[in-house]
């Protein structure tokens, strides 16, 4: 038997951006966010460099933000999603500003706004170059803690979603300090992040491992392509376990991917050259990597003396690793970044489990579809984070009982290890049937000797996505099925954990 606490309220769990704007969203309703680490740390959003994408000069539409993500999607994404994505956006960016987010701006107001990979007008609104992340959440954490609706509990990991006879999400059974409680409640929301950890190679915080993705898909709940893994192409390739981030606004700025020899090489790939869209930028540096000849990050002309104060989060990553971009080209590997897949969820996050909803980046509402437009990620979480907010505060309480459940235990540090290693190897940027099918056999090895861990859960759903999606789109290339299929389909994996293909919404 577990401790039990009776919540007339929602229960949020993550306290990434996502998560705290659906908490502060929620009220008058009381919410309990749950949070592994603490407050602000191990979470994406306070690692993100480039900044929010949203139409707020003059010179921009929120239309021409919707094309541009559209285009970016490879026919996958829902343009009712994006349309209140990049609607909405301004206002979002705004009302982070008004809650302290120190946005840089010009000398009447107006947001300063930097250009982007496969972005048609300069619509990033930045704080202190590369440092957006780490100020919006600084400036969300102070509000939530404040806020009199919202309790947080901090070092909480969630072992599983509780549910009643009728299959309604009650809650989550949670771990902390060593005992083990439920929590049942009307409303649960999962803003667990992405699951870049679970790649050896990764941009991510190393908690990050697919967790809300595992949660879900064990209670039942309907995962849409979770194959879409998007590789960041210029993770900082320093032998640091997750790798700095060297973020996409300095090809904005104008520095050029180079081999050792110093030549540029992106315009053998793509007419856009370095500002090409970011799965073609991260196969054309796996290329030439495997073909002997490096690939760096040149910013010494375009950026040069100014780096330390133009961007500061990657001059000091640099130089801790005893490289001076002012003056030397940055090694760059493509690392695990962000997942466009997830939980599937309607605009307003409910998901196919009455009671459950998800917001950010472990949801799949339909904004990215096969390929994320650079920068769309914060402002994802804080539109449909407010989204699912508002909508989840509206649930009553069914009083029903949640049925028995059982915790799902961690995957030890060895065969984890062993799990990164073969998820960057067979499922990491280039993809083919032998390589995925030796990958879910080592799964599937795995499993029988720990169990459904939830990294292995998470990772088994890429897998079997992947290899499922015969064809090359967006971040999922297959090099035994290159070509782009006709149409445009959505993977789904529910609860018998058998795939179906659907046609794109």
């Amino acid at each position: 038997m577990h401790d039990h606490l009776a919540f007339d309220g929602v229960v949020v769990v993550g306290a990434g951006l996502a998560g705290l704007c659906a908490a502060l969203a929620a009220v008058p309703r009381r919410v309990i966010v749950l949070s592994a680490a603490p407050l602000g740390e191990g979470c994406a959003s306070a690692w993100a460099q480039g900044g929010m994408a949203a139409a707020l000069s003059a010179a921009d539409d929120p239309a021409l933000h919707a094309a541009d993500t559209i285009a970016a999607g490879a026919g996958l994404c829902d343009p009712a999603a994006v349309a209140i994505l990049t609607s909405e956006g301004p206002d979002a960016v705004r009302r982070l500003a008004a809650l302290g987010a120190p946005f840089d701006r010009r000398p009447d107001g107006d947001f300063i706004q930097g250009l982007e990979a496969a972005h048609s007008r300069a619509r990033i609104a930045r704080v202190g170059g590369d440092g957006a992340g780490r100020a919006i959440m600084l400036a969300v954490v102070v509000a939530a803690r404040r806020a009199s609706h919202i309790e947080i509990r901090e070092g909480c990991r969630v072992r599983s979603l509780l549910t009643d006879a009728d299959g309604r999400v009650r809650g989550v059974l949670v771990e902390s300090r060593g005992r083990q409680f439920q929590i049942v409640a009307p409303a649960t929301v999962l803003a667990t992040g992405g699951l870049g950890g679970l790649f050896a190679t990764t941009t991510n915080p190393a908690g990050l491992v697919g967790e809300g993705l595992a949660l879900a898909a064990l209670a039942g709940a309907s995962i849409v392509d979770p194959e879409f893994v998007q590789f960041h192409p210029t993770a900082i390739d320093v032998g640091a376990d997750p790798a700095p981030l060297a973020t996409e606004a300095l090809r904005g700025e104008g520095a050029r991917l180079v081999g050792a020899s110093g030549e540029a090489f992106m315009g053998r790939y793509h007419a856009a050259g370095d500002l090409a869209p970011r799965d073609i930028v991260a196969r054309a540096i796996v290329a030439e990597r495997f073909a002997g000849r490096g690939a760096f990050l040149d910013a010494s002309n375009a950026i040069g003396d100014r780096f330390a104060d133009a961007f500061p989060a990657v001059f000091a990553a640099c130089m801790a690793a005893g490289v001076d971009p002012r003056t030397q080209p940055i090694p760059v590997v493509p690392a695990a970044h962000y997942h466009m897949g997830g939980i599937g969820a309607d605009l307003h996050g409910r998901t196919s489990m009455l009671g459950l909803f998800a917001a950010g980046e472990c949801a799949a509402v339909g904004i990215h579809g096969a390929n994320r437009l650079a920068s769309n990620s914060l402002v994802e979480a804080a539109v449909f984070g407010r989204r699912v907010g508002l909508a989840a505060r509206e649930m009553a309480d069914p009083s029903s009982a949640p049925s028995p459940s059982l915790a799902v235990g961690d995957l030890p540090a060895q065969p984890f290890g062993v799990l990164r290693g073969a998820m960057s190897r067979d499922g990491g940027v280039v993809r083919d049937a032998a390589g995925l099918g030796g990958l879910l056999h080592r799964i599937d090895a795995l499993t029988a000797t720990f169990g459904h861990a939830l990294p292995l859960v998470a990772a088994r759903l890429i897998a079997q996505g992947a290899l499922e999606r015969r064809e090359s789109r967006g971040g999922h290339f297959r090099a035994d099925f290159p070509r782009l299929a006709a149409r445009a389909v959505h993977t789904r994996l529910g609860p018998t954990d058998s795939v179906r293909r659907d046609r794109a919404a």
